[in-house]
């Protein structure tokens, strides 16, 4: 199972017990402190990722929260601005409605007669 995950870890060779015991012992204790050493680099790796994961995790927070902000500013003001419409819109100020809705008309004929003859 570890071999078809890409596990690559190769046994040292065993050697007879009692014909250079002490050279098998010491292959096996470089072998340890090279995998050790492996693993301390790729433990810094990590860790400098999750660092760098953690700040951006932070600063984009910081603009959502900004957005939200904004966002809330900016439904305040438009519920204000409907408001001010419809209350326009009742009772006896129904030919203002037309008014302004002549005055928009004519600015949008402007502009295009602007943009058209450009």
């Amino acid at each position: 199972m570890r071999r078809s995950q890409g596990y690559n870890y190769q046994p040292l060779p065993q050697q007879a017990p009692g014909s250079s015991g002490q050279a098998s012992g010491d292959a096996l204790e470089e072998e340890n402190e090279r995998m050790a050493e492996e693993l301390k680099g790729k433990i810094g790796a990590l860790k400098s990722l999750t660092i760098d994961i953690g700040n951006e995790v932070r600063y984009q927070d910081r603009l959502l929260r900004g957005i939200d902000e904004d966002m809330d500013r900016t439904g305040g003001f438009m519920s204000n601005t409907i408001n001010r419409v419809v209350r326009l819109g009742k009772g006896s100020h129904r030919n203002y409605m037309c008014y302004m809705f002549l005055f928009v008309l004519a600015v949008f004929f402007v502009l295009y007669l602007i943009l058209k003859l450009r």
